[in-house]
């Protein structure tokens, strides 16, 4: 309930994710809750990206985008707010890791 809490706030709130939450969820609820699992599958507007990721690992170009670029933001932030290059660098990697991994997943 936690999970699925924190992604109704995310719709709402711009810096919080609202699909993490709602993978987690689903997760959790097929668990505990299938029903609930059910209609959080059932949606019109968060259904198909929650299904296509339970059933392909799929991630729609346009969230693709979006995570690259708020990697991107991310990073300009952190390494304009720092004075040596440790942090940044660190971060960097870090963010490109993930950029990869949300990349190479099949789109939806």
């Amino acid at each position: 309930m936690a999970a699925l809490g924190l992604g109704i706030l995310g719709a709402f709130l711009p810096l919080l994710p609202t699909t993490v939450f709602l993978i987690i969820a689903a997760w959790a609820f097929g668990k505990s809750a299938p029903k609930l699992r059910a209609r959080m599958y059932a949606h019109k507007r968060f259904g198909p990206t929650l299904r296509a990721w339970d059933e392909r690992g799929a991630i729609p170009p346009r969230a693709k985008i979006a995570a690259v670029a708020g990697m991107g933001i991310s990073w300009g932030i952190v390494a304009f707010s720092n004075r040596g290059p440790l942090v940044p660098v660190l971060v960097g990697v870090t963010l490109l890791a993930c950029a990869a991994y949300v990349l190479t997943r099949p789109s939806a």
